[in-house]
């Protein structure tokens, strides 16, 4: 009779044993030690050594891959980590939109682990956000997560981007951008220049709004972005030759938006003399403040001189546009789509109007910003004055 004797785990093999706490077999794959000296160990489990078997499978391959993930390694760490190491010279507006865009779907796929997320498990996350955001929200949670997971797997702690294997599904109609009427836009600056005449004795809430008149009126009869009018400086402005540079933005790097978007545009009558206005009572909160004046050189300021935040500038914006009778449902971007319709209306063509308000294509004037144009030529200063002279 020959005898066996149990072959005891050689170096280096994996262990299988059966943890009664859990009640699942455990198999353990030894690493070496760590820079301290502790063992390195990556654990599986299952219901059965088979199944624990062919999960330690699995895991040799992603090893032999360099896949070196740590565990737990979830999808939430892998946007943290894309979040601070791979967003290199974005500003932290960019940042915050980004965590923001990506929240929703964070929430449903966050805590699992990345190397068992599936592209099944994305197309379900988007399938369900697309029953209550827009398109474009769900195309951004998307993109941040596909990014989140490329960073990852360029970090060898994933072995394939299953995000990027998934096309994005259709959301919901978000809402689209309007543009006030001729008769809403001369209420919305008559009741501008009312709030700017009688801010000492206004409320809390239309203080702040009485010195965005000339905000309001540059960006109606300029069409300029609302990131472009809080980064102006009043080294860009020559009220004498009734101009204004736009060279700059509220982005990061303080670039605008695109080359073409760096324009110097006539100013109307209406404008100059807002700004003029603007100055005057900018002169007077600097005195005001003293020492507590930050001296930015920004057109348009808080009390203290430091730029508008535009969140603030949204919500007081919507005071002055319910004064006006015109609701709260406005935003300052869509005085720039008023822009494009006031100057279609007025028999501007396409390509001036792209030119002016420094679009790259005209596509995009047609597409995006239209409300109505007629290929008539005339052009855009001189336009308003005339329009606005009332």
């Amino acid at each position: 009779m020959v005898e066996t004797k149990a072959r005891h785990r050689g170096h280096g093999e994996d262990s299988i044993y059966f943890d009664a706490t859990k009640n699942r077999y455990v198999g353990a794959i030894s690493l070496g030690f760590d820079g301290t000296g502790a063992r390195e160990r990556r654990k599986v489990r299952g219901k059965t050594k088979q199944e624990v078997r062919d999960k330690l499978k699995v895991l040799h391959a992603e090893l032999d891959a360099g896949l070196r993930a740590p565990a737990g390694y979830t999808v939430q760490a892998a946007l943290e980590d894309w979040f601070a190491g791979g967003l290199s010279g974005r500003s932290a507006r960019t940042v915050k939109l980004y965590r923001d865009g990506v929240a929703p779907l964070a929430e449903r796929l966050g805590r699992k682990e990345l190397r068992k997320l599936s592209a099944a498990d994305v197309r379900s996350a988007l399938a369900s956000l697309s029953e209550h955001m827009s398109t474009r929200s769900i195309q951004i949670a998307h993109n941040c997560l596909r990014r989140a997971i490329g960073h990852a797997e360029a970090a060898d702690l994933v072995g394939r981007n299953v995000a990027a294997l998934v096309r994005p599904p259709t959301g919901c109609e978000g809402r689209p951008s309007k543009a006030m009427s001729l008769d809403e836009a001369r209420a919305l600056l008559a009741t501008a220049a009312g709030m700017s005449r009688s801010a000492p004795g206004a409320d809390e809430r239309a203080r702040g709004a009485y010195s965005l008149h000339a905000y309001v009126v540059l960006l109606l009869t300029t069409g300029m972005r609302p990131e472009e009018a809080r980064a102006l400086r009043w080294d860009h402005v020559d009220l004498d030759a009734e101009t204004v540079a736009v060279w700059r933005s509220d982005r990061a790097g303080g670039d605008t938006k695109t080359p073409k978007s760096r324009r110097t545009l006539k100013l109307s009558k209406m404008a100059v003399d807002a700004l003029r206005e603007r100055k005057a009572a900018q002169a007077a909160a600097r005195l005001k403040a003293g020492a507590l004046w930050h001296d930015t050189g920004l057109v348009f300021t808080t009390s203290v001189g430091t730029m508008l935040d535009q969140h603030n500038i949204r919500r007081q914006f919507r005071v002055i546009t319910k004064a006006a009778g015109l609701g709260e449902d406005w935003v300052p971007r869509e005085l720039r789509h008023t822009f494009v319709s006031i100057m279609s209306a007025g028999g501007v063509p396409t390509e001036e109007i792209a030119r002016v308000v420094g679009h790259k294509q005209t596509s995009t004037t047609e597409l995006v910003y239209r409300r109505e144009l007629r290929p008539v030529i005339t052009t855009g200063a001189e336009l308003m004055d005339t329009i606005f002279a009332s």
